[in-house]
């Protein structure tokens, strides 16, 4: 990775703990088994790249493009991501570990969270329309003037959205669902 351009490259466990990479640009890579917990990796460009059971926790990706990137079983705890570039932001995830992670003001229409943890996961001001969430955890996750139009949740769980102050017109749920609709209300669904 001491290359400032990365086209086609696989990285197979590299551990970075507690290191910078910054001012990097990979394309079409793809990260195996690597530790960058703790890491600053500001700066950087990573487009149509995949992370594959890598751990990202507590990672700075201030100023970072994050371009059609794919993780999957990764450990991404604590990340804001709302620091990352907006132009082209795109990725998707699969059986990660997103706790206490940020998205606020990011626009990520038809995002794909498949079977994730997104425990006190921050959706503050987010676009997620036609967003999917795929047996997700999102306990105390938090929802706040997040646009979910389309958005779907039926295979969510734990979840607590108050419609008042979250558009989401047309968006998917399942009947056991609609508790976390309600919450607010303090009222006993049987």
């Amino acid at each position: 990775m001491e290359n400032l351009i990365n086209i086609q490259k696989t990285f197979e466990k590299v551990v970075t703990i507690n290191g910078r990479i910054n001012h990097r640009e990979f394309e079409d890579c793809i990260f195996k088994n690597c530790d960058f917990s703790n890491s600053d990796l500001s700066n950087n460009t990573f487009m149509d790249c995949e992370f594959i059971d890598c751990n990202l926790s507590m990672v700075s990706f201030v100023g970072t493009s994050l371009k059609t990137v794919h993780f999957k079983n990764c450990k991404l705890l604590g990340i804001h991501f709302n620091a990352c570039t907006d132009f082209l932001f795109q990725v998707s995830f699969q059986d990660c570990t997103l706790d206490y992670a940020s998205f606020a003001n990011k626009k990520m229409p038809k995002t794909n969270f498949a079977s994730c943890s997104m425990k006190e996961t921050g959706f503050i001001g987010t676009q997620l329309n036609n967003t999917v969430f795929d047996n997700c955890n999102l306990d105390n996750a938090i929802f706040n003037d997040t646009q979910l139009a389309g958005a779907d949740f039926r295979t969510a769980y734990n979840y607590k959205i108050d419609p008042e102050y979250n558009p989401m017109k047309k968006a998917k749920f399942s009947a056991q669902g609609i508790v976390g609709l309600l919450d607010k209300y303090d009222i006993k669904i049987d």
